[in-house]
């Protein structure tokens, strides 16, 4: 079993801030943010690339209702929300996840470097369209 299954199975204990059928939304235990939240679906998959529609459809509800109300209970300026797909992105956790981060202006809870990309966008664009 992987430690997500273990929390939503109890075995291992949480700060549940949602539960429902079907996802179970808990406090970060390496919070970035004040109300860094992480929704978990009950039902086990690896990734956002490898989850059924349902199982997104539900995660997208809840992460959308719970975004909401963390980034105004927080009083945070704004909110990421996230999931990392495969560990080349950042994924540690091998079941599906995604992150409510709250933001506060003048944080670094979350940065993205972008640095310039050389790749042709008509190639780009010609293999994202075929």
């Amino acid at each position: 079993m992987c430690i997500f299954c273990d929390i939503i199975a109890g075995t291992i204990p949480s700060r549940k801030v949602y539960e429902d059928d079907n996802v179970l939304a808990i406090l970060d235990v390496n919070p970035l943010s004040k109300g860094h939240t992480l929704i978990l679906p009950k039902k086990h998959t690896d990734s956002f690339l490898t989850a059924d529609a349902e199982t997104v459809q539900n995660l997208a509800a809840c992460a959308h209702e719970l975004a909401v109300k963390i980034t105004e209970r927080t009083g945070a300026d704004g909110c990421n929300i996230l999931t990392n797909c495969g560990e080349a992105a950042g994924q540690s956790v091998s079941h599906l996840h995604v992150h409510i981060i709250p933001r506060y202006n003048g944080d670094s809870a979350v940065s993205f470097e972008h640095a310039a990309d050389s790749t042709d966008p008509d190639e780009v664009l010609k293999l994202l369209t075929k």
